[in-house]
């Protein structure tokens, strides 16, 4: 039915001004009209209406875009504050983690600077932990170290020395003060 309309538009287009207009084959209407010429006109009809339901459902979707377009604008808008206050936080975190340190190296005089370290509190209270092992494995391994090469205080208490495993030769000659 289509193809029939198009081929009659193209034979209506084809003519050239002011000649006999060729009518499509078929039984005449009432009014002189061509019964194919009924048809044409309800397909037009029936085009027009098509093409209003389009063009609301166009206007409908380019309102969606549109809510959709304000939404995505709002949401980025939020987003980029978001992560404004997300480098504030971190820099506050930042600065508190590093106070922390500072009071935790203070409160330790016995532990190496060096010892404590990390990005989070909890990270810094590990560290601490482990350098407080570490000192008392070191402390404990000096104790024994210094616990076995104990020397007794003071100096040994003087006695004559043992000549009764000397000879009388060897005797005489530690009495004159020679060789032994």
């Amino acid at each position: 039915m289509v193809d029939e309309v198009n081929r009659e538009e193209d034979l209506l287009e084809c003519q050239p001004d002011g000649a006999d207009s060729v009518e499509p084959e078929g039984p005449q209407g009432d009014a002189g009209q061509p019964a194919g010429a009924d048809d044409m006109e309800a397909l037009l009809t029936q085009k027009d209406e098509e093409l209003v339901r389009a063009n609301a459902r166009i206007a409908e979707l380019e309102e969606a875009l549109l809510d959709r377009d304000s939404d995505i604008a709002s949401l980025q808008q939020f987003m980029a504050e978001l992560e404004e206050r997300l480098a504030v936080t971190n820099e506050a975190l930042t600065e508190a983690v590093n106070s922390y340190r500072t009071m935790i190296v203070q409160a330790n005089p016995d532990i190496v600077e060096e010892l404590i370290s990390g990005d989070t509190i909890e990270s810094l209270n590990e560290s601490l932990e482990k350098a407080r092992s570490l000192i008392g494995r070191v402390k404990q391994g000096l104790e024994t170290e210094i616990a076995l090469a104990r020397v007794p205080a003071g100096a040994p208490e003087r006695r004559p020395p043992d000549l009764s495993a000397l000879s009388p030769r060897e005797k005489i000659q530690y009495a004159i003060g020679g060789k032994r």
